[in-house]
């Protein structure tokens, strides 16, 4: 398990003033992504840092990278984030403290580095890696219950879900960065009231507050990852929106499952915040109520169970168009926590791969919607508005499922006494009319 090191101390500040502080990527944090700037139109790796991306193909090329930190550098640099995600944690260890004491305040690098940071806000951000598979899981006990009671009041849980995490295989080609429009989709969709199914626009348009896992070195087919291991495949996490047309979904799910309902987008924050960061936030999972079995010996792991699980604090927020229009600030919907997970991460790599199924450097892994046990921390539209039967207020207007022009904001945010703050960075999808057929 990660280690705190001096890249944690909350005192550490750096020259980057906008960092001191800063809710999201202050020097204890340092996320990387993809950008392009208006200097230079092609993708390279950045760092987050305040207000401001370390350009990492420039720090290569300027020689502030030696060893260790320097191999993991030059991947980092590239189009994609790929091949840095296949590196040792050794090595992304040694990257982020090298990192962290060219930005620190009184750095001898300090002259030198500072042409390479460009100002975030003028920055295009890129889907981080080239996703080969992606993996939704179905973890969020709060969000299963809820929905389970929606449609099967007497057995809101289906007897094998406190066994097996539920996951099913997702389509990786349209997941796109945050900022990307979401354009609604269109399927079959047949109301309870309707004597047959009707092809058009989704009429029951939801997100989903999901945790995402970027996958790291990866394993050989055949070759299943042990849950002792499995966490050495965590290469970083975001935010992930699996957005959802509930009325397509209702219609089609069975017997097979998720299809168009879900492919038409899914949406990631545009940093990957690295393992090594959210080391002074893990926390022991949360013990099973009582009378819920046991997991089964491949998914139990003591060190897992004493700190594989995160505490971090997620946030959605809704924009309208009107609110938009009139200069109105986004409205906060939901309050969640990762604690709410049923299963850990590692749990989740290890029964991917129980049967031999084998990941690969770049793969994504989605949680499952995460809410909480109360109403404050819904993690749909679907639960908080009980399948549309109960309006909520968004700031004077109301809402069963999101229409054109809405955009959804997450968040999240990790926060201990003694430590500093760190952030994930907004998570935006605005909402646009079907494609015209």
């Amino acid at each position: 398990m990660v280690r705190l090191d001096a890249t944690h101390d909350p005192l550490k500040q750096s020259w980057v003033t906008s960092a001191n502080g800063h809710t999201d990527f202050p020097i204890q944090n340092l996320p990387i992504g993809i950008f392009s700037s208006q200097d230079d139109a092609t993708p390279r790796g950045g760092v987050a840092i305040g207000d401001k991306i370390l350009d990492v193909f420039a720090a290569v090329r300027a020689g502030l990278f030696t060893g260790d930190a320097q191999r993991a550098a030059i991947l980092a640099a590239q189009p994609t984030l790929n091949a840095f995600l296949a590196i040792t944690a050794q090595e992304r260890s040694a990257f982020r403290a090298r990192v962290s004491a060219i930005l620190t305040g009184g750095a001898p690098e300090q002259s030198q580095a500072a042409p390479m940071l460009r100002d975030a806000d003028q920055c295009v951000m890129h889907l981080p890696a080239t996703v080969g598979d992606y993996t939704d899981f179905y973890a969020g006990i709060h969000h299963a219950m809820n929905v389970g009671k929606l449609f099967r009041p007497d057995q809101p849980l289906l007897p094998n879900y406190k066994y097996v995490p539920i996951g099913y295989h997702g389509r990786s080609s349209s997941i796109g960065v945050s900022g990307i429009p979401v354009h609604r989709p269109a399927g079959q969709r047949k109301a309870p009231t309707e004597a047959e199914p009707s092809f058009g626009p989704c009429r029951n348009l939801d997100f989903e507050l999901e945790l995402g896992v970027w996958i790291g070195p990866g394993n050989a087919q055949g070759a299943p990852i042990t849950i002792g291991v499995a966490a050495d495949q965590i290469a970083g996490v975001c935010l992930l929106n699996d957005w959802s047309a509930r009325d397509i979904q209702s219609w089609e799910y069975q017997p097979l499952g998720p299809f168009l309902a879900k492919s038409f987008a899914t949406s990631v924050s545009a940093w990957i915040v690295m393992p090594e960061a959210l080391a002074p936030f893990r926390i022991a999972q949360p013990a099973r109520p009582a009378g819920d079995p046991a997991p089964l010996a491949y998914l139990i792991d003591e060190a897992d169970q004493a700190n594989g699980a995160l505490d971090v604090e997620l946030e959605v927020l809704l924009l309208t168009a009107q609110a938009r229009v009139e200069g109105r600030p986004p409205v906060c919907i939901s309050l969640s926590n990762t604690r709410h997970l049923y299963w850990t991460i590692a749990q989740l790599i290890a029964h991917h791969t129980s049967n031999g199924c084998n990941l690969r450097a770049g793969d994504l892994l989605g949680s499952g919607t995460i809410s909480a046990p109360t109403p404050d921390g819904l993690g749909s539209l679907l639960e908080m508005t009980e399948s549309g039967r109960k309006p909520i207020d968004v700031g004077g207007e109301t809402r069963t499922f999101l229409v054109d022009g809405d955009e959804v904001i997450m968040r999240a945010r990790a926060r201990r006494d003694g430590c500093a703050s760190i952030g994930f960075g907004d998570m935006r999808g605005v909402i646009t009319p079907a494609a015209p057929r």
